[in-house]
Parts: C-alpha cells; sequence; structure tokens
C-alpha cells in the first residue's frame, strides 16, 4: 500500500507543472481590452417586419432597424434582437454603439442575388479588389468608422451561402471580388463572439486599419475546398485578440495581413499586437499565418495553445518580392499538429501581385521568428525556411519541437530545407538545417533558447 501510494505522489509530481501550465493557459485571457456594454435599450427585427421564414426578404427591416439605432442614438446604445428564424437579407451596414444579438437557432442568411449587390472602393492598401482589378462586393455584415459594436448571442447563425461565388470563381466569371462575410473597416473597440459564421463568400472576419477588436467563442465553418475562406484576417489592425474559437475552413484559419506591394507600402499602416490563442480547426491550406500580404509590416504577435489536425501547413510566414515590409517579433509556441503536409514554412516567395507596378527591390525584412514547444504527429516534412537571397531571413529561433512522420513512410527528400536563414535551435527532432542547427543561442534568440 504505501509503495503504491509512493507512485501516486511521484507521478502526480511528473504531471504538476503540466497540469499548471493547462490550467494558466485555460485563465489568461486578453479579451478584457474591449469591455462588453450592457445595452438598456432593445428592439427586434420582427419590430420592423424582420419574417424568419427563410424565404422573404428581410433587408428593408434590418436597414430600418439600424437606421432608428444610428439617428435615435439611445443612451449606452441599442441591441438589436434577432429571434429564432431564419432571415434572408440583402448586405447591410452597422452603426456605432449598437449590438447584434442572434438567439438560439436565429440564422441570418445572405441572399444569393448576387446581380443587385453592392460595389465599393478597393482598400487604399491594396489598390484593387483582391481578386480583380477595379471595385469589390461590399461584405455581407459591413462597417465603416464605427465603435462600440458588438456582434454575439446564444450560437445563432451568419450563414454567406458562399456556394454561388464559389462556382464563379471556379468558373472565372466573377467580375470583382468576392464579398467577405463580415468586414469592420477604420473601427474600433469591437467584440465579436458566440456566433456561428458558415460558408463565407470569401474570407470570414475582416478588421481592417481597425483597433481594439475581440473575436472570441466563435465557430467558423466552410467546405475544405471552399475558395479563399480565411477564418480571420486582421489587417493593418493593431491591439487584436482572437481567442478560443474553433475553424474549418478552405484557406487559412488565422492570417495576419498589412497590405498588398506598392499600395501597401504607400498606406504604410502595420499590424501590430496581435494575440491568437487556444485556436482549434483544420484546412488543407495554414493554420497560424503571417501574411503573405505584409506590406505594411506585421510587429507583435503572439498565437499559443493552438491544436491544429488535417492541416497543409501548421505554422507559416510568408511574403514575397515586392512586398517590402517588417516581418519581427513573432512568438509562436505551444502547437499539437496531427496530420499536415508541412510542420513549419516561412517562405519569401509566396503570394501574387496586384500589377507589374511592384517594385522587385522592395525586399522583405523577416527577423525574430520564435516557435517553441510544438508537438505534430504524422506530419510529412516538418519545415521549410527559404529567404530571400538579398534579404536574409535572420533570428529564426526554434525550440522544443517534436514532428514526427507518417508511420512507414519512405521519402528522399529532408526533414528540413533552408536557404539564406540564420537563427539557433534547441531541442528539435527532426534535427534541423545547417544554418539553424547551433545549439549556443546567438543574441537574437537568446531569450528564447
Amino acid at each position: 500500500m504505501l509503495r503504491f501510494i509512493v507512485s501516486i505522489l511521484l507521478c502526480f509530481s511528473t504531471i504538476a507543472p503540466f497540469l499548471s501550465s493547462v490550467a494558466m493557459a485555460a485563465l489568461i485571457s486578453c479579451s478584457g481590452m474591449v469591455p462588453m456594454n450592457y445595452r438598456n435599450d432593445k428592439i427586434s427585427i420582427t419590430d420592423f417586419g424582420g419574417v424568419g421564414d427563410g424565404r422573404t426578404l428581410n433587408t428593408k427591416a434590418f436597414r430600418a432597424a439600424i437606421y432608428r439605432i444610428q439617428h435615435l442614438r439611445r443612451r449606452g446604445g441599442t441591441l438589436l434582437y434577432i429571434p429564432p428564424g431564419v432571415y434572408l437579407t440583402e448586405s447591410f451596414n452597422l452603426t456605432s454603439h449598437m449590438t447584434l444579438y442572434l438567439a438560439k437557432d436565429a440564422v441570418i442568411k445572405a441572399t444569393q442575388d448576387t446581380w443587385n449587390w453592392p460595389l465599393i472602393a478597393p482598400l487604399p492598401s491594396y489598390g484593387r479588389g483582391r481578386e480583380r482589378p477595379g471595385g469589390r462586393y461590399m461584405s455581407f455584415i459591413h462597417a465603416d468608422g464605427v465603435h462600440d459594436v458588438v456582434i454575439t448571442g446564444e450560437n445563432g447563425t451568419i450563414d454567406g451561402q458562399g456556394d454561388i461565388w464559389w462556382k464563379m470563381w471556379r468558373q472565372r466569371t466573377l467580375q470583382f471580388t468576392r464579398p467577405n462575410l463580415v468586414e469592420f473597416v477604420n473601427s474600433k473597440n469591437i467584440i465579436i463572439s458566440n456566433v456561428i459564421f458558415r460558408n463565407s463568400p470569401f474570407w470570414n472576419i475582416h478588421p481592417v486599419y481597425c483597433s481594439n477588436v475581440v473575436v472570441r467563442f466563435v465557430t467558423i465553418l466552410a467546405p475544405p475546398d471552399s475558395p479563399n475562406t480565411d477564418g480571420i484576417d486582421p489587417d493593418s489592425s493593431s491591439h487584436v485578440c482572437i481567442e478560443d474559437s474553433y475553424i474549418s475552413t478552405g484557406d487559412d484559419l488565422v492570417s495576419v495581413k498589412s497590405g498588398w506591394d506598392e499600395y501597401g507600402i504607400g498606406y504604410g499602416r502595420r499590424s501590430f499586437d496581435i494575440t491568437i490563442r487556444r485556436i482549434a480547426g483544420s484546412s488543407p491550406f495554414s493554420g497560424i499565418a503571417i501574411g503573405s500580404e505584409t506590406s505594411g509590416g506585421v510587429e507583435n504577435v503572439l498565437a499559443e495553445h493552438i491544436n491544429l489536425y488535417n492541416m497543409g501547413v501548421g505554422i507559416h510566414v510568408k511574403t514575397n518580392i515586392g512586398r517590402g515590409g517588417l516581418i519581427r517579433n513573432i512568438t509562436v509556441s505551444d502547437v499539437y499538429m496531427e496530420i499536415a503536409r508541412k510542420g513549419i514554412k516561412i517562405a519569401g516567395d509566396v503570394g501574387d501581385h496586384p500589377d507589374d507596378r511592384f517594385n522587385p527591390n522592395a525586399l522583405p525584412v523577416v527577423k525574430g521568428i520564435a516557435i517553441k514547444n510544438v508537438w505534430g504527429l504524422k506530419v510529412q516534412q516538418a519545415g521549410l525556411i527559404q529567404g530571400l537571397r538579398n534579404s536574409p531571413f535572420t533570428g529564426i529561433c526554434l525550440s522544443n519541437i517534436n514532428l514526427f512522420g507518417a508511420p512507414l513512410r519512405r521519402s528522399s527528400s529532408p526533414s528540413w530545407k533552408c536557404s539564406d536563414v540564420s537563427g539557433a535551435s534547441h531541442q528539435v527532432s527532426p534535427w534541423p538545417c545547417s544554418e539553424l542547427s547551433s545549439t549556443h543561442p546567438i543574441n537574437s534568440c537568446s531569450s528564447h533558447l
């Protein structure tokens, strides 16, 4: 009996630090950066003629309700309640000091009538639509220049019905760039939580030129073959908190951006102070990504406690010649991935260009990338890190990384492939390429190894 008690105590002493770190991870949150304001004034979409039968077009009801919020300006703002039902509508704009609240079993569904979809100007940091020259289709739920806006509820659904847009993309019949599902432009103090986002025509949640944004407890779903259905893309934005969410889409789960080639360089607005924590999901593309549109710069990004399954690339930092921009102080830690083509990729040859006016001498600067505490199973290739000959990537720090290949898999390709890169590593398996195989921390890696 005494031997049994001693063995239990020894076992607990071994796993206690791990349990402690897991418990602490569950407690840490950045969501307090934006307070959830209580709305004394409450209205329902049914007060404005909304009908949740899945057939009636509710565009007038949504626009009338939001017009009322915007012009009556109740103290503390107004909550717009969406009761259970399926509310078909065209795109609409949000306004400041409002909460869009979706009840359980409430669905806001986008119409598939693309002919009447509004067009808006391209983002100045992109110079044109991301897919097509000229303008772009307005996002399904849109907001420009607002503050103190909340989208939340009881896990109701915002459904973009994107399949008609995906079909046009595949058939190459798009006239303009597809609409995002939700986009905030030039806005601040935004909360998106406890909502399911489904079948976006293009990117799902896109805060651009924004600050103080919290995205938490959301579910984002799209088929794995749906084109460009990124989950959450903070773009030239700062103080962004993304936590406790599940994302399964056809493109990157989370991708931090900051403008496209000469337009992003000219606009000059970076993304910085971004936290990504406790995200799970799957995608044929990337789990946690930086880029490839990084021309304004990306700095001070922390991604931790990430769980990925059936991925293209687990962790991906991507840029290209012509991008310019400074990418630095990126930390990714405590990642578990299972089934992936590639565990880690940091590359300077990814992404297309808006036009032929990009400057090939505008080279990105990538430095200070720390990746640590990564565990992967059935990973076909551990890593690919390829800088640029005239702008090598520096300060690439790898620590406590174990990436195991598929059982009985034979391959002539190396586990790691590197070029034009420098840094250091510690406890990495399989052993990394020679450029990173130094176990003596260089100055830029000393705090991580």
